[in-house]
Protein backbone atom coordinates (compact mmCIF):
# COMPACT_ATOMS: atom_id res chain seq x y z
CA UNK A 1 0.00 0.00 0.00
CA UNK A 2 2.77 2.04 0.69
CA UNK A 3 4.69 1.71 -2.42
CA UNK A 4 1.59 2.39 -4.26
CA UNK A 5 1.09 5.57 -2.89
CA UNK A 6 3.89 6.84 -2.90
CA UNK A 7 3.75 5.88 -6.82
CA UNK A 8 0.58 8.22 -6.90
CA UNK A 9 2.77 10.89 -5.34
CA UNK A 10 5.43 10.39 -7.90
CA UNK A 11 2.99 11.26 -10.61
CA UNK A 12 1.40 14.23 -8.67
CA UNK A 13 5.00 15.47 -8.54
CA UNK A 14 6.03 14.80 -11.98
CA UNK A 15 2.96 17.09 -12.72
CA UNK A 16 4.18 19.91 -10.18
CA UNK A 17 7.78 20.48 -11.87
CA UNK A 18 5.72 20.95 -15.37
CA UNK A 19 6.08 25.06 -16.27
CA UNK A 20 2.15 24.87 -16.14
CA UNK A 21 2.04 24.44 -12.39
CA UNK A 22 4.28 27.71 -11.78
CA UNK A 23 2.60 29.86 -13.75
CA UNK A 24 -1.32 28.76 -12.72
CA UNK A 25 -0.43 28.47 -8.86
CA UNK A 26 -1.58 31.23 -7.83
CA UNK A 27 -4.39 30.91 -9.87
CA UNK A 28 -5.26 27.73 -8.33
CA UNK A 29 -5.13 29.46 -4.72
CA UNK A 30 -7.80 31.88 -6.17
CA UNK A 31 -9.78 29.44 -7.12
CA UNK A 32 -9.49 27.57 -4.22
CA UNK A 33 -10.74 30.98 -2.38
CA UNK A 34 -13.88 31.39 -4.10
CA UNK A 35 -17.58 30.96 -2.72
CA UNK A 36 -16.07 30.39 0.65
CA UNK A 37 -18.23 31.33 3.71
CA UNK A 38 -17.48 34.98 4.75
CA UNK A 39 -15.65 33.57 7.88
CA UNK A 40 -12.95 31.89 5.32
CA UNK A 41 -11.93 34.89 3.97
CA UNK A 42 -9.44 35.97 6.22
CA UNK A 43 -7.96 32.64 6.12
CA UNK A 44 -8.03 33.26 2.26
CA UNK A 45 -7.11 36.86 2.18
CA UNK A 46 -3.51 35.67 4.10
CA UNK A 47 -3.38 32.76 2.00
CA UNK A 48 -2.87 34.73 -1.41
CA UNK A 49 -1.35 37.78 0.54
CA UNK A 50 1.21 35.41 1.44
CA UNK A 51 1.51 33.29 -1.97
CA UNK A 52 0.81 36.64 -4.37
CA UNK A 53 4.68 38.05 -4.41
CA UNK A 54 6.20 33.83 -3.55
CA UNK A 55 4.41 32.19 -6.05
CA UNK A 56 6.35 30.79 -7.63
CA UNK A 57 8.98 29.40 -4.72
CA UNK A 58 6.08 28.25 -3.13
CA UNK A 59 5.26 26.05 -6.83
CA UNK A 60 8.81 24.60 -6.33
CA UNK A 61 8.56 23.91 -2.75
CA UNK A 62 5.60 22.26 -3.53
CA UNK A 63 7.19 20.22 -6.40
CA UNK A 64 10.03 19.60 -4.59
CA UNK A 65 7.83 18.18 -1.34
CA UNK A 66 5.76 16.08 -3.21
CA UNK A 67 8.76 14.51 -5.29
CA UNK A 68 10.07 14.00 -1.77
CA UNK A 69 7.14 12.43 -0.48
CA UNK A 70 6.99 10.10 -3.44
CA UNK A 71 10.53 8.61 -2.65
CA UNK A 72 10.43 8.33 0.93
CA UNK A 73 7.21 6.12 0.57
CA UNK A 74 8.29 4.40 -2.71
CA UNK A 75 11.78 3.67 -0.32
CA UNK A 76 10.31 3.26 2.80
CA UNK A 77 12.65 6.24 4.45
CA UNK A 78 11.56 7.88 7.70
CA UNK A 79 8.18 6.16 7.33
CA UNK A 80 6.52 7.41 10.82
CA UNK A 81 7.86 11.43 10.13
CA UNK A 82 6.76 11.02 6.56
CA UNK A 83 3.60 9.86 7.53
CA UNK A 84 3.03 12.60 10.18
CA UNK A 85 4.69 15.33 7.94
CA UNK A 86 2.61 14.34 4.91
CA UNK A 87 -0.46 14.31 6.48
CA UNK A 88 -0.07 17.67 7.62
CA UNK A 89 1.22 19.14 3.95
CA UNK A 90 -2.16 17.21 2.25
CA UNK A 91 -4.06 19.32 5.45
CA UNK A 92 -2.22 22.41 4.47
CA UNK A 93 -3.06 21.75 0.51
CA UNK A 94 -6.56 20.91 1.30
CA UNK A 95 -6.82 24.24 3.71
CA UNK A 96 -5.57 26.49 0.75
CA UNK A 97 -5.83 25.65 -3.20
CA UNK A 98 -8.16 22.58 -2.65
CA UNK A 99 -10.77 25.33 -0.35
CA UNK A 100 -11.64 22.45 2.17
CA UNK A 101 -13.02 20.65 -0.85
CA UNK A 102 -15.99 23.52 -1.02
CA UNK A 103 -17.54 25.30 -1.53
CA UNK A 104 -20.48 23.30 -0.69
CA UNK A 105 -23.92 23.03 -1.58
CA UNK A 106 -27.07 20.37 -1.63
CA UNK A 107 -25.23 18.95 -4.95
CA UNK A 108 -21.79 18.60 -3.62
CA UNK A 109 -20.27 15.20 -3.63
CA UNK A 110 -16.95 15.95 -3.49
CA UNK A 111 -14.34 16.88 -0.47
CA UNK A 112 -11.38 17.01 -2.45
CA UNK A 113 -8.47 14.95 -3.02
CA UNK A 114 -6.04 16.17 -0.40
CA UNK A 115 -8.25 15.32 2.61
CA UNK A 116 -8.51 11.78 1.26
CA UNK A 117 -4.48 11.83 1.50
CA UNK A 118 -4.47 12.74 4.90
CA UNK A 119 -6.26 10.13 5.52
CA UNK A 120 -4.46 7.69 3.65
CA UNK A 121 -1.22 9.13 5.31
CA UNK A 122 -2.89 8.20 8.81
CA UNK A 123 -3.98 4.91 8.14
CA UNK A 124 -0.26 4.17 7.16
CA UNK A 125 0.89 5.40 10.25
CA UNK A 126 -1.87 3.30 12.34
CA UNK A 127 -0.60 -0.09 10.17
CA UNK A 128 3.27 0.25 10.87
CA UNK A 129 2.16 0.91 14.70
CA UNK A 130 0.93 -2.61 14.30
CA UNK A 131 3.04 -4.03 12.46
CA UNK A 132 6.76 -4.69 12.52
CA UNK A 133 9.62 -2.93 10.34
CA UNK A 134 8.21 -3.70 7.27
CA UNK A 135 10.60 -5.76 4.75
CA UNK A 136 10.81 -4.01 2.00
CA UNK A 137 11.92 -0.44 3.47
CA UNK A 138 15.31 1.26 4.07
CA UNK A 139 14.73 1.85 7.54
CA UNK A 140 14.91 -1.84 8.40
CA UNK A 141 18.64 -1.54 6.50
CA UNK A 142 18.85 1.74 8.75
CA UNK A 143 17.80 0.00 11.99
CA UNK A 144 20.46 -2.81 11.41
CA UNK A 145 22.76 -0.24 11.62
CA UNK A 146 21.59 2.87 13.94
CA UNK A 147 18.95 0.83 16.39
CA UNK A 148 18.45 4.93 17.43
CA UNK A 149 16.80 4.87 14.06
CA UNK A 150 13.52 3.44 15.52
CA UNK A 151 12.31 7.01 16.31
CA UNK A 152 12.05 8.41 13.02
CA UNK A 153 10.72 5.23 11.73
CA UNK A 154 8.33 3.67 14.21
CA UNK A 155 5.86 4.43 16.82
CA UNK A 156 6.76 3.82 19.76
CA UNK A 157 10.54 3.58 18.51
CA UNK A 158 12.56 3.68 21.82
CA UNK A 159 15.54 1.06 21.14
Amino acid sequence: MRIGFGLVWLVDAALKWLPAYRTNFLQQLRIGAQGQPWWLHPWFHLVLGVASSRAVLLAYGSAVVETLLAFALIVGFARKSVYVGGAIYSLLVWATADGFGGPYSASSTDVGPAIIYSVVFLALLVVNARSETSNYSVDRLIERRWPGWRRVAEIGGQT
